[in-house]
């Protein structure tokens, strides 16, 4: 019996920051490493939803191979064969289901969509594309042409997992059963756990989450930033005029978040804490100076290691896993379009 499938990924746009190694890269490699042997693990980098809001299209190949790189440097076991590390665009299925989907989803659903609405709110109208209206459609493809059942999801994502269950539910009712249903947002909680790690915030703006969005990069602390660049920003975190540490993600936010931070980083470091110990020890200190300087002390270790370690990951190795999968993620892929098309008439 073929193993049940476990897919996701991370947008291969811009830098990557603190926030998504912590609260996506490692949980997904740790994921990975623990089911691999009773789920094939589909990890692929979505670089066709890339540019649905703009981006510097000269970085964006670039960008591709260091997601790649950067999962390697994670931990990411890439001699295991049950873990899949492809592109999406190199597998042109993505692109076709997609096309036939669209004429089996309504304008109102898209339109719908809080990602939408609140993506587009930022851009101008001659910015908003049709690729970021249409953005759930080619999610919905990225998982029912792999038969997935298992997608982790954010708050952020629950509609796009809701939209791509309805669609697979309409055609199949429609044409037969075609596709794999994936389990619904609470069955996908209790597989994956809901809380699926720390949320990191900006440095500057501890009410909202750390984005590579961020125009000035002053509350982001990127991947690529030299220790001594981290240093300062850490330094120069905002916090609050309690003046005693706390962990209070409402009166100092600010403060909590740079808890946060220095749990993951000491975990990251090899200290087995936990965020409780980190709250105990610290709890009181009324000196942030001397707290901010111990996390930039130990965020200046851990990016000095990784960065060590990304240096060494070799990039004939990263091809050699990335187009091996993508023959496994064609043959799979096509099987499925193949199925649509006959189904919808395209073929015999």
């Amino acid at each position: 019996m073929t193993k049940p499938v476990i897919l996701t990924g991370v947008r291969a746009n811009n830098d990557l920051h603190i926030g998504n190694y912590f609260g996506a890269i490692l949980p997904i490699v740790d994921m990975a490493r623990r089911r691999s042997a009773e789920y094939i693990v589909n990890l692929f980098i979505p670089d066709l939803h890339s540019f649905t809001t703009p981006i510097n299209h000269d970085q964006l190949f670039d960008s591709i191979m260091n997601n790649a790189r950067v999962y390697a440097a994670a931990g990411l076991p890439l001699d295991d064969d049950a873990i899949q590390l492809y592109r999406q665009s190199y597998v042109s299925a993505h692109s076709e289901l997609t096309i036939i989907l669209n004429n089996f989803v309504g304008f109102g659903e898209m339109e719908r969509m809080t990602q939408f609405k609140d993506k587009s709110a930022k851009l101008s109208n001659d910015r908003v594309s049709v690729g970021l209206f249409d953005y759930p459609v080619l999610m919905a493809s990225d998982i029912l042409l792999y038969n997935a059942m298992y997608i982790p999801v954010g708050d952020d994502q629950t509609q796009h997992l809701e939209i791509t269950r309805d669609i697979a539910e309409r055609m199949n009712h429609k044409f037969g059963e075609l596709f794999t249903v994936p389990e619904p947002v609470a069955k996908q909680h209790q597989f994956f756990g809901k809380d699926q790690g720390l949320r990191i915030k900006d440095l500057q703006n501890p009410a909202k989450k750390m984005s590579k969005s961020d125009e000035t990069g002053k509350g982001v602390i990127f991947l690529s930033d030299a220790p001594e660049v981290a240093r300062k920003k850490i330094m120069s975190a905002a916090t609050d005029s309690v003046g005693k540490v706390n962990y209070d993600k409402a009166a100092q936010p600010g403060i909590s978040n740079l808890l946060e931070i220095l749990t993951l980083v000491r975990q990251a470091n090899g200290r087995a804490v936990s965020l409780k110990q980190t709250i105990d020890e610290f709890t009181g200190l009324e000196r942030y100076g001397d707290f901010k300087k111990i996390v930039a002390d130990e965020m200046s270790e851990f990016l000095a290691n990784f960065q060590a370690r990304l240096a060494q990951v070799n990039d004939d190795t990263i091809l050699r896993k990335l187009e091996s999968s993508e023959i496994t993620a064609n043959q799979t892929a096509n099987q499925t379009l193949l199925r649509v098309q006959k189904a919808v008439g395209l073929r015999r």
